[in-house]
């Protein structure tokens, strides 16, 4: 099964070691990264390393082990349903349109704590609480 991760998610296994991350590196489930969210990471890289504690060769070495775990979409692949998820959420969230487009691309649900996701109804979300049960 696929599922979109988002970049808070992402971030948030980044930042500390939590079910959030347990669940990237245990599922057995295709985690999907569009890779345009890279940049939000690397946007984010001093926040991330005050909050985490973390030296940077560690954020490093976690990163490398999370995105073992992920799929990395290259736009190309999804860049054909941008019109219609920013039609599904470009009103409610424009940063978001990536994330619906790659759902989209791929048909399946986003991995997101974001509740405005909950907003569209086209696209089926997935909180953390309901991930453990893919562990």
């Amino acid at each position: 099964m696929n599922i979109v991760i988002d970049t808070n998610i992402f971030i948030s296994a980044l930042i500390k070691d939590s079910k959030t991350r347990e669940i990237i590196f245990k599922t057995n489930l295709n985690l999907l990264f569009p890779e345009f969210e890279f940049q939000e990471i690397f946007n984010h890289t001093d926040e991330i390393l005050k909050k985490s504690k973390l030296k940077e060769s560690e954020l490093h070495s976690v990163l490398l082990g999370l995105l073992r775990k992920v799929k990395i979409i290259r736009v190309d692949k999804i860049i054909k349903y941008k019109k219609e998820a920013d039609k599904i959420i470009g009103n409610i969230d424009k940063d978001d349109v990536i994330f619906i487009a790659t759902a989209l691309a791929f048909n399946c649900p986003i991995w997101t704590d974001d509740n405005h996701f909950q907003k569209q109804n086209r696209i089926k979300i997935i909180k953390t609480n309901e991930m453990i049960k893919f562990i």
